[in-house]
């Protein structure tokens, strides 16, 4: 199965559709009146629909056990064809699009055979989806031009070349997924002074300045301290969505003392400095972030 470990969890919408087309009129007229040998086809069909959807990941092999916490049937029944529309949400890490076409198929699937002893031209037409929300995709933001980091390392051992520096380009390599420009990328050692001075330096021409490091309890953890001044508004919402997610995944994430906030246009964040910190820090908040250089132009959040 494909590994979602690294996702968040979001509401997640899916509705699909099928078409179940009859031979003849008399067969709709059956349906309506409640006069079909089998039982009442609409409500048979639903229910087997709601027992489908709920088992999707017993009968699609990639498919992970989700919680279905929402399914709704509608029927649309017209002269010859009756429009199956299936709604399924959840609260989870993966979206419900296949869990919607499964549960739309065998409600299609319930009706023919149902319907098979008094219509021999039953036909299953058109399964797809309609329309999806809440995944990744849902919270891309498209900008103008492209958005532009400096990343920074802080660092005492990576910058005195006995460490390889890894956080810092899995943050790289996850802003490059975001399509984001960075435009600088620092090692410097865990100096209040030096911190401030990069700072100054790259909050002027980037929409966003990303510190690897310093944020733990040791003496020479000064990342926070640094920033502090130089931070007009800080964002507790950010440096919450951080921590939550890393202690989902390592414990000890609660001591972690990850920064959020804007310096004048630009977000500046700090985050911790091992390589799975920094990973998961950055998947915890991004690509949806990046939405508030929308937020501070004035646009609306739904825009």
């Amino acid at each position: 199965m494909v590994d979602i470990t690294h996702k968040i969890t979001t509401l997640r919408t899916a509705t699909a559709q099928a078409v179940v087309k009859v031979g003849k009129k008399e067969t709709i007229t059956a349906i309506k009146n409640d006069l079909v040998p089998k039982g009442n086809v609409l409500e048979m069909a639903k229910t087997a629909g709601l027992f489908a959807v709920k088992n999707t990941y017993q009968v699609i092999p990639d498919c992970h056990p989700l919680p279905v916490e929402y399914t709704s049937v509608d029927y649309e029944i017209g002269a010859q064809e009756i429009h199956i529309v299936f709604t399924v949400k959840t609260v989870y890490k993966t979206g419900v699009e296949v869990e919607a076409m499964h549960g739309a198929s065998v409600v299609a699937l319930t009706m023919y055979d149902m319907l098979k002893p008094i219509d021999k031209e039953i036909e299953i037409q058109r399964i797809k989806l309609l329309h999806k929300r809440g995944g990744k995709s849902s919270f891309v933001n498209t900008f103008s031009s492209p958005l532009k980091a400096a990343v920074i390392v802080c660092s005492d051992t990576i910058s005195a070349g006995k460490k390889e520096d890894r956080a810092g380009k899995a943050i790289i390599d996850k802003l490059n997924q975001c399509d984001v420009e960075v435009t600088a990328y620092d090692i410097i050692p865990d100096e209040a002074a030096i911190i401030k001075n990069k700072t100054r330096q790259y909050t002027g021409n980037n929409h966003l300045l990303i510190f690897t490091g310093g944020t733990g309890l040791s003496e020479r953890d000064v990342t926070p301290e640094a920033l502090a001044p130089l931070i007009d508004r800080k964002i507790p919402g950010i440096e919450e969505a951080i921590r939550s997610y890393g202690q989902q995944r390592m414990p000890y994430a609660a001591l972690s003392r990850s920064v959020a906030g804007m310096a004048g246009g630009c977000l500046v964040l700090a985050l911790p400095g091992s390589t799975n910190g920094a990973r998961e820090s950055m998947d915890a908040i991004f690509p949806h972030v990046l939405h508030i250089f929308k937020v501070v132009k004035g646009e609306r959040h739904g825009e």
